[in-house]
Formats: structure tokens, C-alpha cells, sequence
């Protein structure tokens, strides 16, 4: 039927009612009257417009979906725009190219005291810097050693081996004289791990270290782990104090360990906020962090905060038995990238160059890493 036909019908039956009702009152209409052609055409574009909204509707209705993936596609990155989103980058311990003028500079400085026996390690996570002076040199740890058994102790926390709050029994035999005030409370006081392990670090408790390693599992379980980790220096051979020296580790091991945290490798990033507090509660900051300050012409009481003005933080933990001292940091540096930096000297009982010596090497990690203001 075409339009027009259509159209008819309802219009002529329209005319007829209209005509019965206005008969009695007013005077017919004559059938080819004047308003006749335009209602017509009016209802015709009414129709013609309804007929090209239902063309208009189907053809959006059939086009949506394609709309809707285009759509979709617009929002999503492209590939080359998502790689040029980048953050921060979390390193690797790997060594690539050698500082080599400071590793000379440091052989020179060591060089002059015959009687010495100096070891250090310095790795830019970020690029692979580095420089060293015999790095795999097995010294004696002194307290060094606790950064480790740190690490370890957390991987335990981290696995649900123990728990934050795990009780350690003090017993006679791991009271350990020298740093730390654990040993003066009395036998079978029982000490959560985090307090062990907080003041291992904060005060070097030494007391506190041999509970954390009875916990671990003993020395020669701790020194499987330590050689799984790819310390192969590192060892547990005697309670503390060593006074002896007869535990031992090397200033690429120490660097290694703090690594593995900072990069990682080894722990969940809520175990490596804790490692990092807890190393930043280390109160003894006169070897790397005043080495440090030193190299860029600077002294003061407090080295860290005065560090900050430069834009570098440390967490580090240091070492003294008298006859070998250490001293192992994370550095954060004014650039944003990260250095991992290790020393350890070993010479005569109490004799201030080997402290004065870390001091040096560390003050010419500044000089290049940094320079001056």
C-alpha cells in the first residue's frame, strides 16, 4: 500500500465524522474545500518524519556497539604511551661499570697504614656503578653480622614461620655481655621477636642477637641460609660478643644483604618497610653517615640530619670489637637512586685510624656521588 493510499483512509473517514457533527450548525463544507490539501500534506510529513525516525533509531541500534568498542578503544593506553609511564625503579645488585677512580682512590688511602687490613663495596642499585677494594675478603663481622640475622629473621616473619609477637626465653646461655640491657633483666624473661630484633639494631644488644639466632634455628642452620642467600662469607661461629672475631663476613656481603631487601628479592614490601624502620633506629651514625658529611665539607654532632639538607638519608649498622670495626648502609641520594656502601678495617685493639679510615672511604663515596655545594 503506498502513503498516500494510507493516508487516505483515516482522512476520509476523519471527513465523514466531521461532517455528520457539524451538519445541524454550521454549513457543509464543500468536498475539494480549501483546508483540505493542506492537512494532507501535514499529516503526510508527520508520517515521513516517524518513518525516518524508526530508519534513524534501527541504523544508531545497529552502530551501537561498534561505538561502544571504539569508544573502549580510545580509553585504553596505547602500548608506547604505557611505556613512557615509569616509576621508580627498584634496582638490582648488579655490578656493571667500575668507578674505577674511586676504587684506586680507596687502594691509595688504605695503602698508607701497612698494618691495616681494609676491605670495602659500593653498588648504585639503580645503574650498576661501582667500586670496591677487596670485597670478598672474609673479616671479622663484630655486629655487622646482625644485619643478616635481621634479614633472616624477617623472611621468617614474612613465610608465618614466626610471629611479631613470638616470645624468645632468655636463658644463661645466650646472655650476652657488652651492647645492649637485655642481659640484665633476669633468666627466662621472655621478650617478643620485634623487640629482639628492634634493639639487635637500635642499641646492638647482643643479648638480643643470640635470642634471634636460637630462634632461627642455631648457627649452622643460620649459616645454610647465609650461603643459600649467596653470602658466602658470612658465618655464625660463636655467641655474642665475639670478641675473638671468629664470626665473619665481607663488605661485598654486608651490601648484598642490605640489597636483597631493597630490591626485592628477598622480602614482601611490608617486611621491607620494617627492615627499614628498624635499621633507621640505629643509633651510632660516626662511621658512614659523618664519613659522608665529611665529603662534602661538612661536621656536625648529628650527621644525619645534617645529611638532609643535602637530600641523602642513611640506614645503617655498625660494628666494634676493638680489633676490627664495619660499618654497612643503604644510602639514599640526592638523585633519587640508591647506593648500598660497605667498609670493614681490621688492625690493633682500639686504634682510632681504622674508624677514621671507614671515614675516609666514605667521604670520597660523597665526593663522587654527590661533590659539593
Amino acid at each position: 500500500m503506498s502513503a498516500a493510499t494510507s493516508l487516505d483512509g483515516p482522512l476520509s473517514f476523519g471527513r465523514l465524522c466531521l461532517q455528520g457533527s457539524v451538519s445541524a450548525g454550521r454549513p457543509t463544507r464543500p468536498p475539494n474545500s480549501s483546508w483540505g490539501q493542506p492537512l494532507r500534506l501535514v499529516l503526510r510529513l508527520v508520517v515521513m518524519g516517524i518513518g525516518l525516525g524508526v530508519i534513524t533509531g534501527t541504523s544508531l541500534k545497529l552502530l551501537a556497539p561498534r561505538l561502544a568498542q571504539g569508544a573502549g578503544d580510545a580509553a585504553e593506553p596505547t602500548p608506547e604511551l604505557s611505556k613512557s609511564v615509569k616509576g621508580l625503579s627498584q634496582g638490582s645488585f648488579e655490578p656493571r661499570s667500575e668507578l674505577t677512580a674511586l676504587s684506586q682512590r680507596w687502594g691509595q688511602l688504605a695503602a698508607v697504614h701497612k698494618d691495616l687490613t681494609a676491605s670495602g663495596f659500593l653498588l648504585v642499585l639503580d645503574d650498576g656503578r661501582y667500586a670496591q677494594l677487596q670485597p670478598d675478603l672474609p673479616l671479622p663481622a663484630a655486629s655487622s653480622i646482625k644485619t643478616p640475622i635481621l634479614l633472616a629473621g624477617l623472611e621468617d616473619l614474612d613465610s608465618g614461620k614466626l610471629g611479631w609477637n613470638d616470645p624468645l626465653a632468655l636463658t644463661k646461655e645466650l646472655v650476652g655481655g657488652g651492647a645492649g640491657w637485655m642481659a640484665s633483666r633476669p633468666v627466662g624473661t621472655r621478650f617478643p621477636f620485634f623487640e629482639a630484633a628492634t634493639e639487635m639494631i637500635r642499641v646492638s644488644d647482643n643479648s638480643a642477637t643470640n635470642l634471634l639466632i636460637k630462634k632461627l634455628g642455631g648457627k649452622t642452620v643460620l649459616n645454610e641460609r647465609f650461603t643459600a642467600m649467596n653470602l658466602p662469607s658470612t658465618a655464625v661461629n660463636n655467641w655474642l660478643p665475639d670478641l675473638k672475631g671468629t664470626n665473619t663476613t665481607s663488605s661485598r656481603d654486608l651490601a648484598r644483604a642490605i640489597a636483597l631487601v631493597d630490591t626485592g628479592e628477598s622480602l614482601s614490601p611490608r617486611a621491607r618497610d620494617l627492615f627499614r624502620e628498624i635499621m633507621g633506629k640505629s643509633i651510632t651514625n660516626t662511621l658512614i653517615p659523618l664519613g659522608l658529611l665529611q665529603g662534602l665539607g661538612k661536621d656536625a654532632a648529628d650527621p644525619d640530619s645534617e645529611l638532609l639538607s643535602y637530600g641523602i638519608s642513611t640506614y645503617n649498622k655498625t660494628g666494634d670489637i676493638g680489633i676490627a670495626y664495619s660499618d654497612a648502609a643503604l644510602i639514599q641520594l640526592p638523585t633519587g637512586q640508591r647506593a648500598v656502601a660497605a667498609f670493614m678495617v681490621k688492625g690493633p685493639f682500639n686504634d682510632p685510624r681504622s674508624t677514621d679510615l671507614i671515614r675516609a672511604m666514605a667521604a670520597e663515596v660523597s665526593k663522587t656521588l654527590v661533590g659539593r655545594k
